[in-house]
């Protein structure tokens, strides 16, 4: 996929379908959130690096447009990206592609806050780079 350096892969769950047999809307939020901790697992350990660091990362907005429908046992590949990243703030997006076509998109905005007090703080330096360079 054009312009996205990362994949996950994902395998739909007979839990995650509704009673037609088709992927339910709110897995897809699921599956961005996997690949976005496999996205972030590569640098200093991820999430709990981040968590570590004293800081947490919030979802403040996620938006999804489904364009054709996955089902039970279907792999589902999502590529992700990350950037727009200004102060707390940073933003990923997402396209999903099963059996060789794209079957949702759609991105998910961060913030990330001081742990202990939970107010607005800038993205760790290191982390910054790390997308950047991952990204370039």
């Amino acid at each position: 996929m054009e312009g996205y350096r990362f994949e996950s892969e994902v395998r739909v769950r007979f839990a995650e379908t509704d009673a037609q047999g088709v992927a339910h809307n709110a897995a897809y939020l699921v599956w961005f959130e996997v690949a976005r901790v496999d996205y972030l697992a590569r640098f200093g350990d991820g999430y709990k690096g981040i968590q570590a660091a004293g800081y947490e990362a919030l979802t403040i907005e996620a938006h999804a447009r489904y364009l054709a429908p996955v089902r039970f046992d279907d792999h589902v590949r999502i590529h992700a990206r990350c950037g727009d990243m200004r102060g707390a703030r940073f933003r990923f997006e997402y396209v999903l592609e099963c059996g060789g076509r794209t079957v949702a998109d759609g991105s998910t905005v961060h913030a990330v806050v001081d742990a202990k007090i939970f107010r607005p703080a800038r993205l760790p330096t290191w982390l910054r780079e790390e997308i950047e360079r991952a990204e370039s």
